[in-house]
């Protein structure tokens, strides 16, 4: 609960409303339409709508708002709090929260394998503690913060995505969470469009250094062990290839998933099924099992953590579709990202192998030639079929094309979906996956509708 001290000791805001405001709320909301009973509603305001607009609506259920300017009238009951600026407000009050309870937290950021690494982390994490992680990825500005007001009386840990477009935002996270504990999976060429290089990218994920006194990272990047070599606090390393603390070895992949002996040392180690297929989701539980041994968590509850984990939607989830098997990856790509689930296209590949790629996005003016190196690169491997979504996968699509193999180019994914059901079939191994605002996923509902009219 929050009393009206509290927001006013955590935001500097005023209390602007009538008789009767209610003293306590039960938590904050920024949606007036899932907004529940007792909230306080954050009206923020963003680049297509305002929550003012919103703020009659929200207090239908919610007991009070918090706005950066007074509504022309005030419904009697209900708390109005004027603050400068709602977004600020809201990062003060999950920071306030945030130290009252002086949880352990620890944050999770990285190019690639956030989520998944948080989700695994937290599952591990509660075998033996009550954890709290953020929604879904919530990991920005604003999810971030609204992840932190969940926390309550009984959690005694918390698990936080950090996300980053732009150099400072890992920085600007870190002042509002104040993590203990970091957890950088590796780094890579995502949202170049914000950050200009890769060493821009790099240094932003490193802001979390600066924040707490322990660290998790990948002993096989190379480009992410060289930057972290002046660090002064503990590191603890994960990984396959080069030394490391936490290692796994004798990997048996399939399609539902790997199998392997995960070691905290040698003769330390402990057979794993881990339920999510990829080699790059061993790298995420390596990491989640590093957490597990920072909070005092032995092999067999880290074992526990991971194989009861079944993976997060849009995230490289295998469905079968007409007799041929579809790795759907369509939460978002990069270069990184891309290559990986092509790797496992070709690992699962028994008949044809079909990519079925959409734009990366947020490349900046890397995005032509990451394309261009994308065509040639997958020019060079058993892809049989490559239906090109978007402007710029064309372009690797060209590439692509003077192999003399079957290419085409669609305009949208729903284009993309009509192509793929003339030309799939039993046996067929098809990758789905492109970023976020290229809505791949609905390349397969032509797909999925098709075969349930059959």
């Amino acid at each position: 609960m929050l009393t009206i001290e509290d927001i006013i000791k955590a935001t500097g805001g005023r209390v602007v409303c009538s008789n009767g405001c209610p003293p306590l709320f039960s938590g904050v909301s920024i949606d007036s339409r899932a907004i529940k009973e007792g909230e306080l509603f954050i009206a923020l305001k963003g680049a297509k709508f305002d929550g003012h607009d919103f703020i009659f609506k929200a207090l239908e259920k919610g007991s009070g708002a918090m706005v950066s300017f007074p509504p022309p009238t005030y419904i009697k009951g209900k708390t109005i709090i004027y603050v400068k600026n709602t977004l600020k407000a809201l990062q003060d009050i999950a920071r306030y929260m945030r130290l009252r309870r002086n949880v352990p937290v620890i944050g999770v950021t990285g190019t690639n394998g956030k989520t998944t690494t948080k989700e695994l982390a937290a599952s591990i994490l509660g075998t033996k503690y009550k954890a709290l992680k953020n929604t879904g990825n919530l990991n920005n500005q604003i999810g971030l913060p609204l992840s932190i007001t969940e926390l309550r009386d009984e959690d005694e840990v918390v698990v936080l995505e950090m996300g980053a477009s732009a150099p400072g935002d890992i920085k600007e996270l870190c002042e509002i969470a104040e993590p203990d504990y970091g957890v950088i999976t590796n780094i890579g060429p995502g949202h170049l469009e914000g950050f200009g290089n890769i060493e821009a990218v790099r240094n932003t994920k490193l802001e979390l250094l600066g924040a707490v006194k322990e660290v998790v990272v990948s002993a096989d990047d190379v480009f992410l062990m060289d930057g972290i070599s002046g660090y002064q606090g503990k590191v603890i390393t994960f990984g396959i290839e080069n030394k490391a603390d936490i290692f796994a070895k004798d990997i048996n992949v399939s399609d539902k998933g790997s199998g392997f002996l995960l070691c905290a040392g040698e003769g330390q180690c402990i057979g794993i099924n881990l339920n999510i297929p990829g080699t790059f989701n061993i790298y995420n539980a390596l990491a989640a099992a590093a957490v597990g041994r920072i909070f005092n968590i032995d092999l067999q509850g880290i074992k526990a953590g991971l194989e009861s984990f079944r993976g997060v939607p849009m995230r490289l989830e295998i469905k079968e579709l007409c007799g041929a098997i579809v790795i759907s990856d369509v939460y978002n790509a990069n270069p990184a990202s891309m290559e990986e689930a092509i790797k496992e296209l070709i690992r699962l590949k028994k008949g044809r192998a079909i990519a079925v790629l959409g734009d990366m996005l947020e490349l900046g003016s890397y995005a032509e030639e990451a394309h261009r190196k994308l065509g040639e690169w997958m020019s060079k491997l058993p892809i049989d079929v490559f239906i090109a979504v978007g402007p710029l996968m064309a372009t690797a699509e060209t590439e692509f094309a003077q192999t003399g193999r079957k290419s085409f180019r669609a305009s949208d994914a729903a284009e993309a979906g009509g192509i793929l059901i003339d030309l799939c079939g039993q046996g067929d191994a098809i990758l789905v996956k492109g970023s976020r605002g290229m809505g791949m996923e609905k390349a397969l509902q032509a797909k999925e509708e098709a075969e349930n009219a059959v």
